[in-house]
C-alpha cells in the first residue's frame, strides 16, 4: 500500500509566496475544501494517508512535496529556496523517519521538491528561482552510493520543473515543451499539453489512475484517448498559490 503524507492548509495560506503568476485573493476555506477532496481521492485510490496538522505560521506548508523527495532506499530532505519555507522540513523529517533513512541538503544549496523529477535511476533538477546549481552537485554526492545520475535542466516561465513536465508512467511524460529543455527527455514518449492549457503538465499517477486537475479538459482528453484512467480533482484555489496535484503529497511506495 502506498503511504501519502499531506498537511492541512494553513489559515495564513493567502500569505503564500508567489513568483510567476499574479497574486489574486485566496479563499482559505475553499482551498481547505479542495484539499479535503484531494485527500479523499488519495484514500479512494488505495493510499494510507497521514495528514499532518496545520502549520499556521508557514503559509505554503500544504505543499509538502517541496520539503523532500523519496526514493526506494532513502529520502532526501530538501532546503527550500524561499526563506519563508525553510522551516517546513522540520515536521517532514519526523514524518518520514519511520519509513526511510534520511539525507539532508545543506547550505549553500537550495532545492524545492517540485523541481525534482525522478525517472528510474535518473534524477532531473530544474534550475529555477528556488533550486540552484549547487544542489545538483550536492544531490549527486549524496546519492552516488544509490546509483543515481543527477542532471540539471534549464527551464523558464514557470515555478518548478514539475510545472512543466511530470511522469505519466514509466515510459511516458506529460510536458509543456515551451517551458523546459526537452533534450533530456528524448528517450521517453511525450504527451504535449494543449497549447491553450500551458499549466496542464502536472499530474500524479497513483493506484492505477492519474490524479489530474479539472480545469484542463483538452489535455485531459489527450490522456484519455491514450487509455489513461483520469480521476479529476478541483485545485483551482490551491493553484492561486502556484500549487498543483503533485505538490500536496509525498508518496511513499
Amino acid at each position: 500500500m502506498n503511504v501519502a503524507i499531506t498537511r492541512e492548509v494553513s489559515s495564513r495560506f493567502n500569505e503564500c509566496e508567489i513568483t510567476h503568476i499574479d497574486r489574486t485573493p485566496i479563499d482559505v476555506n475553499a482551498a481547505r475544501a479542495e484539499h479535503h477532496e484531494y485527500v479523499k481521492t488519495l484514500t479512494q485510490l488505495g493510499c494510507q494517508v497521514i495528514e499532518l496538522p496545520e502549520e499556521r505560521d508557514l503559509p505554503d506548508s500544504v505543499f509538502v512535496e517541496d520539503a523532500a523527495f523519496i526514493l526506494p532506499g532513502v529520502a532526501v530532505i530538501t532546503r527550500p529556496g524561499a526563506d519563508s519555507r525553510k522551516p517546513e522540513t522540520e515536521s517532514i523529517v519526523r514524518a518520514l523517519s519511520p519509513y526511510r533513512p534520511l539525507v539532508h541538503i545543506t547550505e549553500p544549496a537550495t532545492v524545492d521538491g517540485g523541481d525534482v523529477l525522478v525517472l528510474g535511476k535518473n534524477i532531473y533538477i530544474g534550475i529555477s528561482t528556488r533550486s540552484n546549481e549547487v544542489s545538483i552537485r550536492q544531490i549527486q554526492e549524496l546519492l552516488n552510493q544509490y546509483g543515481y545520475k543527477v542532471t540539471g535542466v534549464e527551464m523558464h516561465d514557470c515555478l518548478h520543473l514539475k510545472t512543466a513536465v511530470t511522469k505519466v508512467d514509466e515510459k511516458t511524460l506529460l510536458i509543456n515543451p515551451k517551458w523546459v529543455d526537452t533534450v533530456h527527455f528524448k528517450d521517453f514518449d511525450w504527451i504535449e499539453v494543449d497549447p491553450s492549457e500551458p499549466f496542464a503538465a502536472n499530474c500524479l499517477p497513483i493506484g492505477g489512475a492519474i490524479i489530474y486537475p479539472t480545469v484542463f479538459p483538452k489535455t485531459q482528453k489527450r490522456l484519455e484517448q491514450l487509455g489513461f484512467k483520469i480521476v479529476t480533482v478541483n485545485v483551482a484555489e490551491l493553484a492561486k498559490a502556484e500549487g498543483a496535484v503533485t505538490c500536496c503529497s509525498l508518496i511513499i511506495s
